[in-house]
């Protein structure tokens, strides 16, 4: 990484903290209210006034320090055209937001010329910032976050997430139901909460389906410079068309890859 980019992590990090934390007041102040201004959109997926000011709040801060960056929010779509482009998720888990469970999370990442290299986690309700940058190293609430490596799959905890697509192909289902058997135990922590996990050894593998890049780039960010691996479920490199996660050290990575590919599991 050259030095450039590296004196625009330093000083993009804090940045991405005090947006994610301007994000929080708002989500505060909604969380558990009455009347949050729910309504459906056109992907059939809840979208609140908390969500809307949220972001707007993040893209205030943001564009106040980096004018030129473009910015692709969940809610507000891309504004700029910049090799620079931040994601935000200003909720993640609205669905868990509205019914007044506390896993939902706010999500800030920095994308440079297409590959992801800063990532904030912030789950304010449930106490949790997280953060990284590439070559940085990750943290979560200030500690440094190192995965340690499961050798044998027999030895990994499991966590799955969003699942509905991968349901409906019968082979992989087939697939994932080889490896839970398999597996020491399986949990399924969803949205923030796994990764978190995932990156401080508590868990040691995260398979979903049904995500959208915005949902995990932060957090892609965070396990990678915690030791783990992040792709997707056919072991491709994250992109803005990323729809699906599999995330783990390096020997469990492997193998579930090569059982969900159908092909004989690595040693």
């Amino acid at each position: 990484m050259d030095a450039a980019i590296q004196v625009l992590l330093e000083r993009a990090l804090p940045v991405a903290q005090s947006a994610a934390l301007a994000a929080g007041v708002v989500v505060d102040r909604y969380f558990r209210t009455a009347d949050v201004g729910l309504r459906i959109k056109d992907d059939r997926t809840p979208v609140t006034r908390a969500d809307e000011e949220s972001e707007a709040a993040i893209r205030a801060v943001l564009k106040r320090a980096y004018p030129d960056h473009a910015i692709y929010g969940e809610e507000g779509g891309v504004e700029g055209d910049s090799e620079f482009m931040w994601l935000v998720d200003p909720i993640d888990g609205t669905k868990a937001f509205v019914r007044g469970y506390p896993v939902f999370s706010t999500q800030i990442a920095l994308m440079v010329r297409g590959e992801l290299l800063l990532g904030v986690s912030y789950a304010g309700v449930f106490g949790q910032m997280a953060w990284a940058t590439r070559g940085g190293g990750a943290f979560l609430n200030g500690r440094r976050c190192r995965m340690p490596i499961a050798q044998e799959w027999s030895a990994v905890a499991l966590s799955t997430g969003n699942l509905k697509s991968l349901a409906q192909d019968e082979r992989r289902w087939s697939r994932l139901a080889q490896l839970a058997a398999t597996a020491n135990r399986t949990r399924g922590y969803g949205d923030f909460y796994h990764y978190h996990l995932l990156a401080t050894g508590a868990v040691d593998c995260v398979i979903e389906s049904d995500v959208n890049i915005l949902d995990i780039a932060a957090l892609a960010v965070v396990v990678r410079e915690a030791g783990g691996i992040f792709t997707d479920l056919d072991g491709q490199e994250l992109s803005l068309a990323t729809r699906s996660v599999l995330a783990a050290g390096s020997p469990a990575h492997r193998h579930a890859l090569r059982t969900l590919a159908d092909l004989e599991s690595a040693p």
